[in-house]
C-alpha cells in the first residue's frame, strides 16, 4: 500500500487518537490537530511520531490557513477524517438552546469548514478521501442525547451530498457510524 498522508481533526483522544496511532503504525503520516497546547505536549510524548497542529474547528475563519500550512509543513494531504466533536448529554426540554448551537458548531459547521478547506485541492488533485465521523446517533436516536443525534443526522446527511457531488472529481467521501465505545465524547 501507498504511503498516504492523513489530517485527522480531533487527534488527542478516542477515535481520532486510535486511528492516528494505527496510521502511524502502518508507515503513513499523521497531521494531528489538537486544540490545547497541553493536548500538544502531550501526543509529543505518546504518539511522537504525530505531528500535531492547533486548530479549534469552530474557528470557521482560521481553518483554511491551518489547513495550507499544514501542506505546506508536510505535503499533500491524501486522506482527511472530520473526527473532532463531543455528546451533549440532556434531556431536550431541559438544554439550553445556546448548548444545541455549540454542538452543531462542533459536530456540524466544524467539519464542514475542514473540508471545504480540503475539497478545492482535492478536486484540483482529482483524488483524496474525506471520512466524516457521524455516530448511530445519526441513524437512530436515543432519549437523553438529542442535540447530539441532530448533529450526527445532519453530518451523514451532508456526508452523502458531499459523495455525489465529488464523485466525478475522483474525490470519495465516506461517512462512518460508530455504535457504543468508550470515549470521552461528552
Amino acid at each position: 500500500m501507498a504511503k498516504k498522508t492523513f489530517f485527522i481533526t480531533g487527534a488527542n483522544s478516542g477515535f481520532g487518537l486510535a486511528i492516528a496511532s494505527a496510521a502511524i503504525q502502518t508507515g503513513h503520516t499523521v497531521i494531528g490537530t489538537v486544540r490545547f497546547e497541553t493536548s500538544r505536549a502531550a501526543l509529543g510524548r505518546s504518539l511522537p511520531a504525530m505531528r500535531t497542529v492547533m486548530c479549534d474547528v469552530t474557528e470557521f475563519d482560521r481553518v483554511p490557513d491551518v489547513v495550507a500550512q499544514a501542506e505546506k509543513e508536510h505535503g499533500p494531504v491524501d486522506v482527511l477524517i472530520n473526527n473532532a466533536g463531543y455528546g451533549h448529554e440532556g434531556v431536550l426540554e431541559e438544554s439550553p438552546l445556546e448548548e444545541m448551537r455549540r454542538q452543531f458548531d462542533v459536530n456540524v459547521f466544524g467539519a464542514v469548514a475542514v473540508a471545504k478547506a480540503f475539497l478545492p485541492k482535492f478536486r484540483e488533485r482529482r483524488r483524496g478521501f474525506i471520512v466524516n465521523v457521524t455516530s448511530m446517533g445519526g441513524m437512530i436516536t436515543m432519549p437523553g442525547i438529542a442535540y447530539y443525534c441532530g448533529s450526527k443526522f445532519a453530518l451523514q446527511g451532508i456526508s452523502e451530498v458531499m459523495r455525489s457531488e465529488m464523485a466525478p472529481f475522483g474525490v470519495r467521501v465516506t461517512a462512518v457510524c460508530p455504535g457504543s465505545f468508550r470515549t470521552d465524547w461528552a
